[in-house]
């Protein structure tokens, strides 16, 4: 893939603005075979060679508009293969048909594949304005560009941070640098090791192995740093799955036999926590059965449990939130509203009312929450609840912790990932969850519609699950953690701070190559 040139060879060795179309391909095809760095497949080396793949043909010229088309075609295959299941979501359970689902996935594939060209044109620029050489290029500038285009894709018209490169690295050596810099920080890294590949095309260039070397053994020695330590007693936790197919679940004719279906499994048995997932109550609470919450409170009452469950909940006709709830021993009640809403499928973006209408999503125009809530208390620990999507999300979760004045000791993520089949979706998001856990430091509790419940520690390791689509209950004793990750404290500043510091470092190797270069002349 990568082929050895000589260090005196010019670096710039393709001539024209525009790409070949077999450039583009291959590069689309390059982007998109990102997706088996992910979960379920974990092979995250693939990573860095694709990566190292995508500089090494930026890197043959210095065409900015060659670069952002090579950027734009490699983050199109990297988006549409990450997050083809959204597929699902708009054909099978959104109505809408097939040849519109396609070309829905392949529009967000062209704009998120804009972040891709910012990434490569970006740097080309600053390479030229620069005069780098090719190190500086590929082990300073495409890294950071590539690290900023990742941040940028997670909060750019609200977000969609999905597939982020460092997700594939939760397991992996470069995982420990998650409680310092965050999963865009491990991005940078990620790109920083493709460019030493890039680097081994060029002839005496053996240190590069070194800096390689180097960057996975700190993230390996990172993993074994524990930044939190254990807060109180552990406490007893139930985890409800309640596979409801997402075809049923806000059905009519099956709402009975769902709200039957959750009530059994919250009162089963007792725990300090039992959580159910998403809108595992699909329905308002006065569209609810007589006394049906009451009965819930009342048995929350007798068994000593926390009893939490995703339901809507309404403040006016047209002010309602997608919420978890909380009914305690004593009577006290918790509700936490979902802030960070997904487009089209729980707010409607200016302008595209008329997509969603072509679709047949219920509840697709929730109120926002509050961007820092308080955790609730069980016991000795500190619940703090996040709902689907928005453990994507990690430097919000970090702001909820760092805004509290008392932090949370665990984390609690429900969800409902029926709207992706069968998909890669759920053991991504399982993924996601893990990373939350490493940059925390904090226990991540999951209870979900039909996958991944499942129990993840501080250090990111999933403890205990349930297999997919099955109906099922999770029951452990769980330890919360207290104290401050770097991460928490200062969020994605931090690797912010480092690429600046990385991109003042090149423009100082690019003036000490303009002078050397012109007194060789």
């Amino acid at each position: 893939m990568l082929r050895r040139r000589p260090a005196s060879a010019p670096v710039a060795t393709v001539r024209g603005a525009r790409p070949s179309l077999r450039e583009l391909v291959l590069a689309a095809l390059a982007g998109g075979a990102s997706l088996f760095s992910f979960e379920p497949f974990g092979w995250w080396p693939l990573q860095f060679l694709l990566l190292a793949y995508f500089f090494y043909r930026v890197g043959l010229g210095q065409s900015v508009k060659r670069a952002t088309l090579l950027g734009w075609a490699f983050g199109f295959g990297w988006s549409v293969a990450g997050m083809h299941w959204l597929y699902i979501a708009l054909n099978r359970f959104g109505g809408l048909p097939a040849i519109l689902s396609a070309i829905a996935i392949c529009l967000l594939g062209l704009y998120m594949g804009l972040f891709g060209a910012f990434a490569a044109g970006s740097a080309t620029w600053l390479r030229r304005r620069w005069s780098l050489p090719l190190a500086s290029f590929v082990l300073l500038v495409l890294p950071v560009t590539w690290g900023v285009s990742e941040w940028m894709r997670g909060w750019v018209f609200t977000g969609f941070p999905w597939a982020s490169s460092g997700y594939a690295h939760n397991v992996a050596p470069l995982g420990g640098f998650a409680p310092l810099i965050g999963v865009y920080g491990i991005g940078v890294l990620v790109a920083l090791c493709a460019g030493c590949l890039v680097m081994l095309t060029q002839r005496k260039r053996p240190w590069t192995i070194g800096l390689l070397g180097a960057v996975l053994m700190a993230g390996f020695t990172l993993r074994h740093i524990d930044w939190t330590a254990p807060s109180g007693a552990p406490i007893s936790v139930r985890l409800l799955q309640g596979d409801i197919p997402q075809d049923e679940k806000f059905s009519n004719a099956h709402l009975q036999s769902i709200l039957d279906r959750y009530q059994q499994l919250l009162t089963a048995k007792p725990a300090d926590l039992v959580a159910a997932p998403e809108t595992a109550i699909p329905v308002f609470p006065h569209q609810l059965p007589a006394g049906y919450l009451t009965r819930l409170g009342d048995y929350a009452k007798e068994s000593g449990s926390h009893l939490v469950f995703g339901i809507p909940l309404m403040d006016s006709a047209t002010n309602y939130a997608n919420s978890v709830a909380s009914l305690g021993p004593q009577g006290e009640s918790f509700r936490y509203d979902k802030h960070h809403l997904v487009p089209f499928g729980e707010f409607i973006p200016t302008g595209f009312r008329w997509f969603t209408d072509l679709m047949h999503i219920p509840l697709g125009d929730f109120t926002r929450g509050a961007a820092v809530q308080q955790p609730f208390r069980v016991k000795d620990q500190l619940v703090l609840p996040n709902v689907c999507y928005e453990d994507v999300f990690g430097e919000e979760i970090a702001a909820q912790l760092r805004g509290a004045p008392q932090p949370a000791t665990l984390l609690l993520n429900v969800s409902n990932l029926a709207w992706y089949g069968e998909s890669v979706a759920i053991p991504q998001h399982l993924q996601i969850s893990r990373m939350r856990s490493l940059e925390t430091g904090r226990p991540m509790l999951r209870a979900t519609n039909n996958g991944a419940t499942a129990i993840i520690d501080g250090k990111g390791n999933v403890v205990q699950s349930i297999p997919y689509f099955r109906q099922g209950v999770l029951e452990a004793k769980v330890q919360g953690m207290r104290g401050m990750t770097p991460y928490i404290r200062f969020g994605n500043y931090a690797f912010l701070l480092l690429g600046a510091l990385a991109l003042l470092g090149a423009w100082f190797s690019g003036r000490n190559y303009r002078k050397k270069k012109a007194n060789a002349e």
